[in-house]
């Protein structure tokens, strides 16, 4: 007896055990749900190309009524959000490098004088350019704001400003990236970027292959340690990740033609540190997962936000508070700006410092998981 071509019954049948599969493999059903609405979320209500209320410092040189009136008008611009006024050209240097500000607005000395009589004094515009997207709209902002902010003042002797040529000159310095190159954002990004994707999903497979393989019991009945069975398995992927930055920095200074102002030895031993921070994730998720389909799952999960949230692709200040507050959790957040200050600003270990240690405490925290979740496979 010869079966039809095509039975509804066999088709029913075959659905019926994939949901039932499905319905055990909870994970992975969860991943599939979770993933698009983690999208959603992110690029609906996190993602924002036009940041306002970016953090500005005002250092005014003399304190007249112009010049209060021109911190004003800046404080009420929805682009800047004055946080504090310096008294030297010392702090505000300290306030960029570290990346505190984003704009520094200095009035020199010699500005009211120079505006009653009509010389147009400079005012000087100092913008960390290193994420050239988060500067531009808010530089051009102010370029509008001072064609008319002092409007209402030009009276008498003024008035032949009003409606006319600017008052004043507004000088703009792009620090870090005078001209605005999109390529000394993204190359060093991108070093932590790729490393996080690599290191991640590399060890999330460790412990998982070994049990779809079905060595672990043998690993299991060897006289070794969780920490030296993690150490043993995490180490290698170090000089993986060293060999990737390697080819990272040779390319973005030959071919991009990225500065690197910093020091090297800070350099690789910042990314030692970054790069334990995402190998102990990796380990984690192997110890989390029962196949290497939600290994790969999971690890993509976390790498998503961590992309997103972290500064590389959309401005970082550009996000609400609840998204900032979220991407301070990711390692990456804080390695973009380690890693930029390095490279374009030439920092050093006191500049970079706030961004260590909560990448040390993050591995910290992964790592004394990573263990935990490994003793309970050996149970």
């Amino acid at each position: 007896m010869t079966r039809p071509p095509f039975a509804w019954s066999r088709l029913v049948a075959v659905m019926i055990k994939e949901l039932i599969q499905m319905r055990r493999d909870r994970l992975t059903f969860a991943m599939m749900v979770g993933i698009p609405v983690l999208q959603l979320l992110l690029f609906g209500y996190a993602i924002n190309t036009d940041p306002k209320s970016m953090p500005t410092v005002v250092n005014l040189q003399e304190a007249g009524p112009f010049s209060r009136e021109l911190a004003a008008a800046i404080a009420n611009s929805s682009y800047f959000q004055v946080i504090a006024q310096v008294s030297g050209e010392a702090e505000a240097e300290r306030l960029l490098a570290t990346g505190e500000v984003q704009f520094v607005v200095t009035v020199p000395a010699g500005f009211e004088r120079r505006l009653v009589r009509g010389e147009r004094p400079a005012l000087l515009l100092e913008a960390d350019a290193t994420d050239p997207a988060a500067a531009s709209n808010a530089v051009a902002a102010l370029t509008a704001l001072v064609h008319t902010m002092f409007d209402p003042a030009l009276t008498g002797p003024l008035s032949v400003w009003s409606g006319g040529t600017d008052p004043i000159e507004l000088r703009i310095h792009r620090r870090y990236n005078p001209e605005g190159i999109t390529q000394y954002n993204i190359v060093p990004g991108l070093m932590g970027v790729i490393l996080t994707m690599t290191m991640i999903m590399a060890t999330s497979l460790t412990v998982t292959r070994e049990r779809e393989r079905g060595t672990m019991e043998t690993l299991l009945a060897m006289p070794v340690r969780p920490s030296e069975v993690m150490a043993g398995k995490i180490l290698p992927y170090f000089g993986v990740g060293y060999v990737q930055v390697v080819l990272i920095v040779g390319a973005g200074r030959w071919l991009f033609h990225v500065p690197i102002i910093g020091s090297l030895p800070l350099l690789a031993a910042t990314l030692l540190l970054f790069i334990a921070a995402n190998l102990a994730v990796g380990f984690t998720i192997s110890t989390v997962v029962r196949n290497q389909l939600q290994a790969l799952q999971m690890s993509f999960f976390f790498f998503l936000p961590s992309m997103l949230l972290s500064g590389f692709m959309f401005p970082y200040r550009g996000m609400p508070d609840w998204a900032q507050a979220i991407g301070e959790v990711f390692p990456l957040t804080h390695f973009l700006r380690v890693i930029r200050g390095i490279m374009l600003k030439g920092n050093g270990l006191m500049e970079i410092w706030p961004e260590l240690w909560p990448i040390a405490l993050f591995l910290g925290l992964a790592t004394v998981v990573a263990l935990k979740r490994y003793r309970m496979t050996l149970d």
